[in-house]
């Protein structure tokens, strides 16, 4: 290689590391606040704050994801008309004053707007952002790019946990949301140093500038890709419930409800419900930061263990596992037991949800693929609304000892689903295009 070839290498590799690490911080941020109203609920049930019950808390959990299935429907038609940098940008700004009106409101429906408002901020972020990274990451690294994306969302949990515990207890619940204002901070920096999406630039015919981008970074530039008109999308979305493939595209939609409940259920009630189990708070907020850092695991090795076993394979035995994680603990163990229990379930749990969406990639037509794994995504969100919700409604019954048995069972109903429907499936593709089902993951 030549000295001007080897410079023009390790300048495209440090400008991917940056647009990597932007979207990372962003990510990262995007889990803080996701996960932050679970980590400060014990605060705030405790001390009846807003007047909140445990039903209500369910509800207000459901807000946060219901904003999530908006901002992700809306995501693409947004960053058609936009651009991905300006919706990142837009974004973050949205969830972090989202975050100052939880921190400033006087009453259970101002909260309730402003986590559906840092719902919508929340839920288009993620995608944007892995639309991002995927445009510069180098050639076949793109899905090791994205599983190094993914673990910013974790990593805003596992920094939720330390904002609750440092934080609310000397200053109250308020101040961990006056934390989540502080990527505001961040904005600038992302709006200047951010590049501009290749595909977008691509899709909008600024063809010169896209070159110019793709040279600077060393990276490919993206094929133009003919637009469908809103009749060729709806008869791909038809051509899923054709002949057979109905009971197919139903199991996998169910598989994916199952999916997202367990994930957003147990991610907002965890504290909550390991301190109904007899743990103290400390404890408590540990089990989350471990969760989280089994979901950074997970992520890590789920593409490898899908590719060596297969994707359907891997996403029953990991629900099944997570099943069985989460049963046991509504069960009083030794602390140190307990502590790996949930972090192997933190392992299992994040990416068994992933390896539905490698599935139903893997199994379907190219020219359905996008639609297949879209559908199946949006109709997982109506579990992530639905899970927390759930959890509300069993604390206020009296009934939270059941609290860990109802996300089991979603778990282990996730199991059958995805295995029925892997059975029954008739198509093969290669097993490169999981990344694509990997892509669309939370």
């Amino acid at each position: 290689m030549s000295p001007s070839s080897s410079a023009l290498s390790t300048r495209g590799a440090r400008m991917t590391a940056l647009a990597l690490g932007l979207c990372w911080l962003a990510v990262l941020f995007d889990g803080l606040d996701m996960f932050v109203y679970g980590s400060v609920l014990p605060h705030m049930l405790a001390e009846k704050a807003l007047g909140i019950t445990p039903d209500r808390a369910g509800d207000l959990g459901s807000y946060a994801t219901f904003g999530m299935l908006v901002g992700a429907l809306a995501a693409g038609t947004v960053a058609d008309r936009v651009g991905r940098k300006k919706l990142m940008v837009v974004c973050v700004t949205l969830f972090s004053l989202a975050s100052a009106l939880c921190a400033v409101s006087g009453s259970v429906a101002v909260f309730g707007l402003g986590r559906t408002l840092a719902g919508v901020g929340l839920g288009g972020l993620l995608p944007t952002a892995i639309s991002m990274v995927s445009d510069y990451a180098p050639r076949g690294r793109a899905a090791l790019v994205i599983g190094l994306l993914m673990t910013a969302h974790h990593a805003g949990g596992i920094l939720s946990a330390y904002v609750a515990l440092w934080v609310v207890e000397p200053l109250g619940w308020r101040a961990a949301f006056w934390v989540c204002v502080a990527p505001l901070l961040f904005v600038p920096v992302l709006a200047k140093f951010l590049p501009e999406s290749l595909s977008f630039l691509v899709a909008k015919g600024r063809t010169e500038e896209a070159r110019a981008l793709a040279g600077r970074f060393e990276v490919d530039l993206p094929a133009v890709e003919e637009k469908k008109a809103a009749g060729d999308r709806w008869n791909a979305l038809a051509g899923l419930f054709r002949g057979g493939e109905w009971s197919q595209t139903l199991l996998y939609w169910l598989a994916s409800f199952g999916g997202l409940l367990l994930v957003y259920g147990v991610a907002t009630w965890l504290p909550t419900l390991m301190r109904g189990e007899g743990y103290e708070l400390g404890s408590a907020l540990t089990f989350v930061v471990l969760f989280n850092l089994g979901g950074i695991v997970g992520m890590l090795i789920a593409g490898r263990a899908a590719d060596r076993f297969g994707a359907p394979r891997i996403s029953s035995l990991w629900f099944a596992l997570t099943a069985a994680g989460v049963f046991l603990l509504s069960v009083h163990m030794p602390l140190g037991v307990t502590f790996a229990v949930v972090f192997l379930t933190g392992v299992f749990l994040n990416s068994a949800q992933v390896m539905i969406y490698a599935t139903v990639s893997i199994r379907s037509a190219p020219d359905s693929r996008a639609t297949a794994v879209g559908w199946t995504s949006g109709m997982g969100r109506f579990g992530a609304v639905f899970g927390p919700w759930l959890g509300g409604q069993l604390l206020a019954a009296g009934n939270g000892d059941w609290g860990f048995t109802a996300f089991a069972i979603a778990g282990l109903s996730s199991m059958v689903f995805i295995g029925v429907a892997a059975l029954r499936g008739a198509r093969r593709t290669s097993p490169s295009d999981t990344p694509q089902g990997l892509a669309t993951a939370h």
